[in-house]
């Protein structure tokens, strides 16, 4: 039993290892950003819906509790395209970096979602964001576009965030990841659809692809998604938080032991990834420990 604790805590670690190898995929699949996400998805959500039905769980919501799903599905499914659309536009390093900036997003969407007060220390760090990015952007302008598409996806992950935060406080983690995966798979299929895009080519995958996208459908997403609610009850917020930073830099590291050099860059773009990251990390630190102070004076 004592050992527990260290099991969940190396164990998160290691879900954290495999969301920063996604990014890694991604840059490895071949196929463009469109059909690697409606594939990932599609994967996803049959392996998470056998899932469901060996452990017999609830699948039956109201309507109203399906349309929040499905407007998080179809979030989701734009942050991954947009996600991987910065990963073919720049690199997997330049993606993971600007990406850090989430959870500054997020402290500005949770004021008007859930209609608490601006907090001025995060402004500033916000602020601090900007100046990390200025010098990332200043690096080589052909990694604009993938900065601008890695900047949309982490606006749509906070926003998805703080939309999906409601939801785990009613539903099973893993039901609410099928029918958003589902719904995801859904928008995208009709836009391909009325696009003409499922073609003959769209449908032809090799057989390297194949491989890759099985272990981001299944480990990288069926799997990490409900091991990391899992892991999340057995291990204190602080240190959940403290962890999951650490993506960026676990994916920066894979891809320039995998990817080798188009993941190379200058020193002045680690200048930047730094001060992000330790931007991201010092919020972090700050909201964890008033939230205790808040708990200690509650309980006194």
């Amino acid at each position: 039993m004592r050992n527990d604790k260290l099991l969940n805590y190396l164990h998160l670690h290691f879900i954290v290892f495999i969301w920063g190898f996604t990014a890694v995929l991604g840059a490895l699949i071949s196929l463009e950003a469109i059909p690697l996400v409606w594939y990932r998805m599609l994967l996803a959500t049959i392996i998470i819906f056998v899932f469901l039905k060996f452990r017999k769980e609830k699948l039956k919501f109201s309507l109203k509790t399906l349309s929040g799903f499905a407007l998080a599905g179809i979030i989701i499914a734009l942050h991954w395209l947009t996600f991987f659309g910065a990963i073919k536009a720049s690199n997997v390093s330049v993606t993971l970096a600007v990406l850090s900036t989430g959870a500054f997003f997020a402290s500005l969407l949770e004021p008007l979602l859930y209609g608490r007060k601006i907090i001025l220390y995060e402004v500033l760090f916000g602020l601090v964001v900007i100046a990390g990015l200025y010098v990332i952007f200043d690096v080589d302008s052909s990694n604009s576009i993938g900065i601008i598409l890695a900047l949309i996806s982490a606006f749509l992950s906070a926003l998805f965030s703080v939309i999906n935060g409601k939801f785990v406080l009613k539903h099973k983690a893993s039901a609410i990841s099928f029918y958003e995966l589902m719904f995801g798979v859904i928008g995208i299929s009709i836009y391909l659809a009325f696009a003409g895009k499922f073609t003959t080519e769209f449908f032809t995958v090799s057989a390297h692809d194949w491989i890759y996208l099985a272990i981001l459908a299944s480990a990288c997403t069926a799997y990490a998604f409900i091991a990391s609610i899992h892991v999340m009850k057995w291990i204190s917020p602080y240190t959940v938080m403290l962890t999951i930073n650490m993506e960026p830099v676990y994916g920066i590291i894979l891809a320039l032991i995998i990817l080798g050099d188009s993941e190379n860059m200058s020193p002045q773009f680690y200048y930047g990834a730094l001060i992000i990251l330790a931007t991201v990390i010092a919020n972090g630190i700050i909201k964890i420990t008033q939230e205790r102070k808040r708990r200690r004076l509650t309980n006194t």
